[in-house]
């Protein structure tokens, strides 16, 4: 099944809430070794990265759902194929933000929740577009 615009806009909305949230201090990130990327369910990647996941969209093409660690949330996505995966983050990368990407998941976050995140989860790391005013946190 294909993304419909209207899921890719609701999911990007959601990225540019946390993208201005998301200035606020974490935890300094550690240099760590960076495990095979995770593969799986919402649910499964939630698990292996301690997350309770509040369910926000749980449609065919996307799951998605908010995850807290400390006083930070962040996404969690999973996609029905590569295509619409990537179609969501191009467009969510508009908004800004930082995004840990694996195949068919997604999580978006603060700098460090993702970087945090990359310790159980694997993933290459990617940046959205930089509008300026909320570097140096």
């Amino acid at each position: 099944m294909r993304l419909t615009r209207r899921t890719v806009l609701a999911g990007a909305g959601a990225v540019a809430l946390l993208a201005l949230a998301g200035c606020a201090g974490g935890a300094d990130g550690e240099a760590a070794a960076v495990p095979r990327t995770a593969t799986g369910s919402l649910e499964h990647l939630a698990a292996e990265a301690r997350c309770e996941p509040d369910l926000q969209t749980d449609a065919d093409e996307i799951r998605q759902a908010i995850c807290e660690q400390g006083k930070e949330r962040y996404v969690l996505a999973t996609f029905a194929t590569d295509r619409g995966q990537r179609e969501w983050i191009n467009t969510a990368k508009d908004y800004g933000g930082h995004y840990l990407v694996g195949r068919k998941w997604v999580a978006v976050g603060h700098q460090d929740v993702v970087a945090g995140l990359r310790a159980s989860l694997g993933g290459t790391l990617e940046q959205g577009a930089d509008h300026g005013g909320h570097s140096g946190h």
